[in-house]
Formats: C-alpha cells, sequence, structure tokens
C-alpha cells in the first residue's frame, strides 16, 4: 500500500510571515516597473534591486526581462551579468561571483520541498556561483548546489549537485569533464 501526499496540510502551512507576504506583494508590483526600464539602463534596475534589500556590487548588468523571485535573497558581485529571460527563483539564497555569468533563459532554483514528508514542507538551500563561472544558455542549476570559481556549467546542463572549480559540466544528468584552459 502506497502513502498519499498530505495536499491540504502542505496548502494549509504558513510558509512565510506578514511581513514577507508584503514585501513579496511590494516587490510583484514593482517588477513590473523593473521590465519596462530600458536594457541600457542597468544602474537603475540595480537601484530598485537593492531598494528591495539585494546586496548588488558594481558594474552588474541585470536585464530587464530576467524573473526574480524575492530579490533580498540576492548576493551578487562586481561585473556580473544576468541575461535575457532568465529565472533568479530566489526562495533561499543566491549568491553569484564577481565577473560570473548567468547567460539567458537560464534557470536558478533556490527552493523545493522536503520529499520524504508526506506533507512537502518547503525547503530553501542556498545556491552559489563562484566568481568568474558560466551558467550557459538555458541551463538549470538545482536547490543547494555550487558553482566552483571559473566553473562552466553548458548549454541545457542540469546541476543537481556542485560542479568543482575550473571543471566544465554538461547534459541531464550533469556529467563533470576535464577542466578547461
Amino acid at each position: 500500500m502506497t502513502s498519499r501526499v498530505d495536499v491540504s496540510a502542505n496548502r494549509r502551512e504558513r510558509k512565510y510571515d506578514r511581513r514577507t507576504q508584503a514585501r513579496r506583494v511590494a516587490w510583484a508590483l514593482c517588477s513590473l516597473i523593473f521590465r519596462c526600464i530600458p536594457r541600457p539602463c542597468w544602474a537603475l534596475r540595480v537601484w530598485l534591486l537593492r531598494l528591495f534589500g539585494a546586496q548588488i556590487g558594481r558594474g552588474v548588468h541585470i536585464y530587464p526581462s530576467v524573473r526574480i523571485t524575492m530579490p533580498w535573497n540576492l548576493c551578487i558581485g562586481d561585473q556580473a551579468a544576468v541575461g535575457d529571460h532568465a529565472i533568479l527563483y530566489a526562495l533561499g539564497e543566491i549568491q553569484i561571483g564577481a565577473r560570473a555569468t548567468v547567460s539567458q533563459y537560464a534557470h536558478l532554483c533556490a527552493g523545493s520541498h522536503d520529499t520524504r514528508d508526506l506533507a512537502r514542507p518547503l525547503m530553501t538551500p542556498s545556491i552559489c556561483i563562484g566568481q568568474d563561472a558560466w551558467v550557459c544558455a538555458d541551463a538549470f542549476v538545482g536547490p543547494g548546489v555550487r558553482i566552483g570559481k571559473g566553473a562552466i556549467l553548458g548549454a541545457r546542463a542540469v546541476a543537481m549537485k556542485d560542479l568543482p572549480e575550473g571543471k566544465v559540466g554538461v547534459g541531464n544528468p550533469m556529467v563533470v569533464q576535464a577542466k578547461h584552459d
């Protein structure tokens, strides 16, 4: 006999306090403004994200089509870039190191559910993208994953485990290749 998932318990559970819920609503409204800021106005988008608690370094380029959940969980180093249509699902902390690139359509997912519990409670393990790393187009970085300094996660690759410093990860499931030059 199989156990049944307790969907009702999951939906009844309050995942965020009132303050966080209010911040999420305010960000949802301001994210409409974020999306309308013209592409070359990088500093204005960064200013808006900082207003919502994001820690963002100098010279950061975040494109207007990027979808961000809970910007107060973002920490982005100097000269990093987040490309068109990337998703930063920051239910937990997302750290993007200096000069790192998160390419178009990449998805960083710092949230999941505990599948061992039938109530499926929310979990928010952090993600860390090391400095000088590159998360290529349409790649997925799962909860709790660390992409090492100078590592490259190839296009459409899925990282559900850490990618060591200076290595290249390709495919789904991700296969780690030899150190790149």
